[in-house]
């Protein structure tokens, strides 16, 4: 699509991917601003104190270690097979890689809705006018809202700050967005700063996922130590086993955690009762929040039960409210679990790397130069790993480039 030969570039998102997009622009010498509505890393900070299933090899960059290396010579990484908590790789990854951009990030700077210059959405959907007028973007800065200008926009802001919801169907249980405030979505730091919060508690944890399974593992380790702690895991996966492991998985971690989350479901002399199949109803409050109660559903069985406190680890989904009005078509990728262990397997042959990415063109949209990398790419997919969202980034600046055999890791 027409665009300027210089072209601006607006990255969503410090993060991870976002952090990689910028270092190809800034090798590349193109105008960039990344947009983070929080901290560096914010997503990755706050879970952060748990650790990575992949180890920090996977989840750095030739490029990223080079420049880095470049400014602090003595930079120590973490040992490429070393599992470390997403906080650490903030602070021996990304923090290092944004110092060489602090000029070109804004932080503390929320990006609320992104349109195209004298369009609205429905507007010449195929002439290519719209490719000829910039991207218009509103951003909120301490208090202050303005109108900013580019020419391509990665979208790059991760899935974690949206939840998904506990109740039938996907939608909300009944009375759970009166409750929302007092639920905790995303990983609960049980054994370190909210220890105090769930000692001798009655915990309803909610989800079949990988984040299930750690604030299990978690909750167990403390009702070891306390035990009045009490947590009742339910899913929707039916079966007694609800994490599904993956055969010969490459990454040891993750089926670690699985298999010990599986047998915490299944024996009877921990502080966890499983049930399968099951989902929430209905939530109310008793004590003015300080405990629930909760209607669980097991088929035509309803059962009520009364907790101290709420984990919902049911996934996270993408933030559409930011394009609305551009021309997107979301075409997650759907690669399952099986795919992805084979091309980890081969982790270090590219070809089987791209067959998972998909390629460069499954990267464009009908809206011209906008393009959505990272976890936000793979929507409510959660098998996303940080080195399929490096080889996007490639990918799209193949495309922004023209240049198909760019590599930079040697410029």
């Amino acid at each position: 699509m027409p665009q300027p030969s210089t072209p601006r570039l607006a990255i969503l998102g410090a993060g991870p991917i976002g952090l990689e997009a910028g270092l190809y622009a800034r090798q590349l010498k193109l105008p960039f601003t990344i947009y983070e509505q929080g901290r560096i890393g914010e997503h990755v900070w706050r879970w952060g104190h748990v650790k990575l299933f992949s180890p920090f090899g996977m989840n750095a960059t030739p490029l990223g270690r080079q420049l880095i290396q470049t400014v602090k010579h003595d930079h120590a990484f973490p040992a490429d097979d070393a599992c470390i908590s997403g906080r650490e790789h903030v602070e021996r990854y990304l923090a290092p890689l944004a110092e060489l951009m602090r000029d070109r990030i804004k932080t503390e700077a929320r990006v609320l809705s992104i349109g195209r210059a004298g369009f609205f959405k429905q507007d010449s959907p195929s002439d290519g006018s719209r490719a000829r007028q910039p991207f218009l973007i509103l951003v909120r800065e301490r208090q202050q809202e303005r109108f900013e200008e580019a020419d391509i926009v990665l979208d790059c802001t991760g899935t974690y700050s949206h939840h998904r919801w506990l109740g039938p169907g996907g939608i909300p249980a009944l009375g759970e967005t009166l409750a929302e405030s007092h639920i905790a979505y995303g990983l609960v730091d049980i054994l370190g700063d909210a220890r105090r919060d769930y000692i001798n508690k009655s915990v309803l944890v909610i989800g079949s996922g990988y984040s299930a399974a750690t604030t299990v593992n978690n909750l167990a380790k403390l009702g070891a130590e306390h035990n009045a702690t009490w947590a009742t895991w339910i899913s929707r996966a039916a079966g007694t086993a609800p994490i599904k492991r993956i055969p010969n998985d490459p990454l040891r971690e993750r089926d670690r955690l699985a298999s010990t989350a599986n047998m915490l479901a299944t024996r009877d002399d921990d502080n966890v009762e499983y049930r399968g199949n099951t989902f929430v109803e209905a939530i109310e409050t008793a004590n003015n929040w300080q405990t629930f109660r909760v209607t669980l559903r097991t088929g035509k069985e309803r059962k009520a039960l009364e907790v101290d406190k709420i984990i919902a680890n049911v996934g996270y989904t993408p933030d559409r409210a930011l394009y609305r009005e551009l021309q997107i078509h979301e075409c997650y990728a759907s690669f399952g679990p099986m795919k992805l262990a084979a091309a980890l397997e081969g982790s270090k042959s590219q070809d089987c790397l791209k067959q998972v990415c998909h390629g460069a063109e499954s990267l464009r949209n009908p809206e011209p130069n906008f393009y959505i990398l990272g976890a936000k790419s793979y929507g409510r997919n959660s098998q996303f790993l940080m080195r399929l969202g490096f080889e996007q980034v490639r990918d799209v600046f193949t495309l922004i480039t023209g240049d198909a055999k760019m590599d930079l890791y040697k410029k």
